[in-house]
């Protein structure tokens, strides 16, 4: 099936003539003549400007764990934006969803509000080198921890081939502007490598002030850690004086409601938060241990922020936090999810398609690979091109996901049984197609 582009096109060409690549994020743009243009969304559905409906598992990257458009959040903000948005001041409304996030996520003892997910990671990094009086930090290869220049380093686009020995990784710096000598203040190593982290920690704890990690994969198919690994990197951590920060842009409050802590049972020193903390509103948090958070403050380690705690990002927060503080839907979301996933799985034993199933199902994927697939070097194994043809015939039948394995589906709350079986057959059909192709 091919879309009509007799609406979505002329607005993208103009969208060329006043934004750079007619995007206002690099990673959005796929092509001139290709890029959607998407108008509305409502649930577990977008469409674009032409009016072309999709099931929606990108989610915009993680955000919707509820649907879009949720009528409960959309209402929390328009009333409380009735009474003012920034005040350069601390509101009720703040503190009422600190309470919240104190709530229900396991060892949070203080927090700061923010706006984005790289904002959260850029001041954890910085209030870890604060409690430490340590400079360098240690990241996993293939992670992602957003857009600011100390961590764009070996992320999940990074070529593999330029990553060096396992045994001496390279980190590789995410295209130019980056100042070189930064790169002189992160070690990035395998992911789920017990031996490569513990051999760089005792080699170089006296300069390092943190690990930062995804707990899962959020980039290269949602892959989960090794048992233990975690709680491996939490006792090194204790030993030399580290603090270990668990990234939950992805993973908060969409694994289940206490986050990577709760799912894997293993408590950081700090965790950062954004995404679906506000399903869709621009909201982020980052906290953790009262004893390394309460370096922040006047004279001592830096946080600001204008909008940060701002009364849209308050409400949004706190109506997602009450849904999930007082109903499953995290709990109903992994039941779906594993519906989805179970599914998924049998369309491609069926078909032949050597693959490995990945990821939390809330937070899901697949590689088409006869290797096992654990860290982000492991991908060299993974059929892109296979994959890429049945997303792409996916996309054709109705349902919108990455044509890259790298990133993950995400599901929501509006994601019935329904639509879930319209997924599987849609999915089916796609599989054949990309097969007989």
């Amino acid at each position: 099936m091919s879309y009509s582009r007799e609406k979505s096109q002329p607005i993208f060409d103009r969208a060329l003539n006043v934004l750079v690549k007619g995007v206002s994020s690099n990673f959005r743009y796929l092509g001139d003549n290709e890029t959607p243009v998407i108008a509305k969304g409502k649930g577990a559905r977008v469409w674009d400007a032409d009016g072309n409906e999709f099931i929606d598992y990108r989610l915009g990257w993680g955000p919707i764990n509820l649907g879009h458009a949720d009528d409960r959040v959309n209402s929390a903000v328009a009333e409380a934006i009735r009474n003012g948005t920034t005040f350069a001041a601390t509101t009720p409304l703040e503190v009422e969803t600190a309470e919240l996030v104190k709530k229900l996520v396991p060892g949070m003892e203080k927090l700061r509000f923010t706006n984005t997910g790289t904002e959260a990671t850029m001041h954890a990094l910085r209030t870890a080198r604060g409690y430490t009086n340590k400079e360098k930090f240690i990241k996993f290869e293939g992670q992602y921890h957003g857009a600011h220049d100390y961590v764009l380093f070996s992320t999940a686009s990074s070529p593999i081939s330029s990553m060096g020995s396992r045994r001496s990784p390279i980190p590789i710096q995410a295209g130019s502007g980056i100042p070189d000598k930064i790169r002189d203040y992160v070690y990035c190593l395998p992911f789920n490598d017990f031996d490569a982290v513990e051999k760089c920690v005792k080699d170089h704890h006296g300069e390092i002030a943190t690990i930062m990690v995804e707990p899962c994969l959020g980039n290269i198919a949602g892959i989960e850690p090794k048992d233990g690994f975690l709680a491996h990197l939490r006792k090194l951590c204790e030993e030399y004086n580290i603090v270990l920060i668990f990234d939950e842009v992805k993973t908060g409050f969409r694994l289940s409601n206490g986050g990577a802590r709760e799912t894997y049972g293993v408590i950081p020193h700090i965790s950062t938060y954004a995404k679906s903390l506000g399903n869709g509103f621009p909201v982020a948090a980052f906290g953790g241990s009262a004893e390394v958070m309460d370096v922040l403050g006047g004279g001592s380690v830096t946080h600001a922020g204008t909008f940060g705690a701002n009364a849209v990002s308050m409400a949004a927060a706190k109506a997602v936090l009450t849904i999930l503080d007082e109903s499953p839907v995290l709990e109903n979301l992994a039941e779906r999810g594993m519906r989805l996933k179970d599914g998924l799985d049998k369309v491609l034993k069926n078909a032949g398609l050597a693959h490995q199933m990945s990821g939390h199902p809330n937070l899901q994927g697949f590689l088409l690979t006869e290797k096992p697939v654990q860290e982000v070097r492991d991908l060299v194994h993974h059929d892109g091109d296979m994959y890429e043809t049945i997303m792409s015939n996916m996309y054709e039948r109705g349902v919108w996901m990455e044509d890259d394995a790298r990133e993950p589906w995400f599901i929501c709350e509006a994601h019935t049984d329904e639509i879930i079986d319209e997924t599987l057959n849609k999915f089916e059909d796609a599989v054949k197609s990309a097969i007989d192709r």
